[in-house]
């Protein structure tokens, strides 16, 4: 018998927002997977379904839920997380869309922050590489914190999709050993081939119940397996149910099953939810897109039941804080309106209206239009340190792609936007204004790309630092150097897309255009062997003359040493109030550099002799004389150039292992050695020239396919080769 679900009357109306009246009435959920899986058609599509939006567009076309700036159409794809509330079965759900770009990472971070459960979106059409080193990483990730995740199948009208494949590959890279751990819910029932090669789903086999779901009249109809697929259910289903009973916190019910006793229904979905709640079982979903005619994707409903019964509540997500002013250990919050405040911004905007916006997550108390709170930071890549104050907040509102609803109220376990939080910063704690505290912020990618920037012209000069202080504060993985050697100003982002991003909103959101230069590593210069100099500098041109004479002896000192500086001078041949003359000029010019303008370190510089005027000797024509014979002394000898190295590590799947080791040789790397890191995957660690390492988070992620991190840590200097101190003559010679 056919059975005809109405979901309308389940989920929330067009332009409304739902409100959150209690903690367990709310579901926050993170989409995660990489980059053209299909997260914001999914999230549309369960919009649609719930009966928020009418309609689903793309990136590209700027007509998606979750296109927040102009940014995201000129580049085709979301660099940003957005917020997309619904409602399903009273349920308020916060679907919270992340960028699938590794550069990104940032933005995916604060999701899964934000978030107290995950859905994975992984793509049929890609095979096995739908689960990639980034999706692999974030999995453990999660598993880490015990959040609870469930996967969703995309594409699977593609011509190369494989939903059997797609369902080993998920099961076998992450079930952590136990592929029982990792099964499908569903399978997908497809239709007649077309003219181009795909076969549309029409429908799901819905394996706890053995009942199809059926979208091929446009609706979701429910109907009785026919003889063959019930064939096709049989096994998948047995592998289901010992599964679920695997995990379930009933011990005799897997006696039960192996005896032939049967398992009601009931018991099985309610140990299939228990399962899933506490990360013990992460089922596999599926998604299509709505055959012709019909309003909702395939699985939608099947995905928002799952959400709303088998996720858990914000209650059931501990986040810890802790009073800044006592010193007092971290305490868990608790996720009671009534309780005192404690917040956390979870990213940052401005908007060209209202100014700077706040997206926050609310863990304990009640946040409420035109409250006073305490703002409380741990310190921004800008360098601002830590802040501590109170600011008074203006709207409450509730995302909606682009739109904003006004709230009444966000309480614990809800998400908003807040406005007129001028100090706020993404990962700072905004708490109630006589109980402060802090929330310890959450784990950032390091951001190992430099990028040197000018400003274009003069009128940037004036807006440059607010500009980059601004985009500092909205994004943390950005951050801001200012190089006392290079002299030059460095962003350092996460890849060449989040450079892009970043240089884009500069421009486009602060008004500030820069100019890149390329980025100048800090080299220093050094003396190879012993050598003298003579500094005679003696000008008579009328009036006052100019009169100094120094001889130096400069031999090399061990890493480390610096310059120093010693008088052996006899007799009074340069008067002592010179002889600090002569050492300020040898500092200055070891400073400017002897060779190729790098500064001049490790060496000891001894003054021998000299000769003064008593009228025309100067402190000025001392320094002048001390810089001339550092440069003499340098031109009669080899002057060696220092290049900075840095312990690079990398974690790399095995299958990459080989490639990553040839990369860092040709990089004039040294390798230290290797060993297991986790299920797959091994660190490398290994001494690496910096010259080599400006690129190589871009390159990296290319040889491992997204798959790989480093770390980079500065060791110290030693001497480059020849050829390559050669060649960094020859650019400073040319100007390059």
């Amino acid at each position: 018998m056919a059975d005809k679900a109405s979901n309308g009357a389940r989920g929330n109306s067009v332009g409304r927002v739902p409100e959150a009246e209690r903690p367990d009435g709310i579901r926050n959920v993170v989409l995660v997977g990489h980059t053209g899986s299909g997260k914001t058609t999914v999230v549309e599509a369960l919009a649609m379904a719930a009966g928020a939006l009418t309609r689903s567009g793309r990136v590209e076309d700027g007509t998606c839920l979750s296109d927040y700036d102009d940014i995201e159409q000129r580049q085709h794809r979301s660099v940003q997380l957005s917020v997309v509330p619904v409602a399903w079965n009273g349920i308020k759900i916060n679907l919270i869309d992340t960028p699938g770009y590794a550069d990104f990472l940032g933005e995916l971070r604060a999701g899964l922050r934000a978030a107290d459960a995950a859905l994975f979106i992984v793509s049929a059409a890609a095979g096995a590489e739908g689960v990639d080193g980034q999706t692999l990483a974030l999995w453990e990730e999660c598993a880490r914190v015990g959040m609870p995740r469930a996967l969703v199948v995309t594409h699977l009208d593609a011509v190369r999709a494989d939903f059997d494949l797609m369902a080993r590959t998920c099961a076998a890279l992450l079930g952590n050993g136990d592929s029982d751990a990792v099964l499908p819910l569903q399978l997908p029932v497809h239709g007649a081939k077309g003219a181009d090669g795909h076969r549309p789903v029409t429908g799901l086999i819905d394996l706890l119940t053995e009942q199809i779901f059926d979208y091929s009249a446009g609706e979701h109809t429910r109907t009785d397996a026919t003889a063959e697929q019930a064939t096709l259910i049989e096994t998948a289903r047995d592998r289901l149910i010992e599964g679920i009973i695997a995990e379930s916190e009933d011990e005799t019910l897997m006696d039960r099953y192996l005896e032939g006793q049967p398992i009601d229904l009931a018991t099985l979905t309610a140990d299939l939810e228990r399962a899933v709640a506490t990360d013990r079982f992460h089922p596999i979903l599926i998604a299509a897109p709505p055959p012709e005619g019909a309003r909702a994707g395939l699985g939608m409903v099947e995905i928002l039941e799952l959400i709303t019964r088998g996720f858990p509540t914000p209650a059931e997500h501990a986040v810890s804080a802790r009073c800044p002013s006592n010193g007092a250990a971290p305490a868990a919050l608790s996720c009671d309106p009534g309780a005192p405040l404690a917040a956390e911004v979870i990213r940052t905007a401005s908007d060209p209206y209202v100014g700077r916006v706040s997206l926050v997550r609310v863990f304990s108390g009640t946040l409420h239009a035109d409250d006073t709170v305490h703002i409380h930071g741990h310190g921004s890549a800008a360098g601002n340190g830590a802040h501590d104050l109170d600011e008074r907040i203006g709207s409450v509102t509730a995302p909606f792609g682009k739109q904003q609803f006004p709230l009444s109220q966000a309480i614990a376990g809800d998400i908003a936007y807040v406005t007129k939080l001028g100090h706020a910063e993404t990962g700072d704690t905004v708490s109630a204004k006589d109980s402060p505290l802090l929330i310890e912020p959450w784990p950032l990618p390091e951001p190992l790309l430099p990028v040197a920037v000018r400003a274009h012209g003069k009128a940037d000069e004036d807006k440059l630092s607010q500009g980059l202080a601004r985009l500092v504060a909205e994004d943390p993985t950005v951050r801001l150097e200012q190089n006392p050697r290079t002299h030059q100003l460095v962003l350092w982002c996460l890849g060449e897309a989040h450079r892009d991003v970043a240089l884009e909103r500069l421009r486009s959101r602060f008004g500030v255009h820069v100019d890149v230069d390329e980025y100048r590593v800090a080299l220093r210069e050094t003396f190879g062997g012993k050598a003298s100099g003579h500094g005679r500098h003696v000008k008579q041109s009328g009036g006052h003359g100019q009169y100094a004479i120094c001889d130096i002896e400069v031999e090399p000192l061990p890493e480390g040493s610096g310059i120093e500086f010693a008088d052996k001078v006899v007799g009074g041949a340069v008067p002592r109030q010179f002889i600090s003359s002569v050492e300020k000029g040898v500092r200055a010019q070891a400073e400017r550099g002897v060779s190729a303008g790098y500064p001049l370190v490790d060496v000891r510089v001894t003054l021998l002799d000299g000769k003064a005027h008593s009228v025309d000797s100067s402190d000025a024509a001392f320094q002048t004389a001390g810089a001339l014979a550092l440069r003499e002394a340098a031109a009669a000898t080899r002057i060696a150039l220092l290049e900075p190295i840095a312990e690079v590590e990398v974690t790399v799947a095995d299958e990459y292992v080989g490639t990553v080791l040839g990369d860092l040789s040709g990089r004039r790397g040294r390798v230290l050695g290797t060993a297991p890191a986790s299920s797959g995957r091994t660190s490398i660690r290994a001494e690496v020239p910096e010259l080599e390492l400006r690129r190589y988070a871009i390159d990296l992620r290319s040889l491992s396919h997204g798959g790989a991190q480093f770390t980079r840590t500065y060791i110290r200097h030693e001497s480059a080769p020849a050829q390559v101190a050669q060649d960094l003559r020859d650019r400073v010679g040319s100007g390059v």
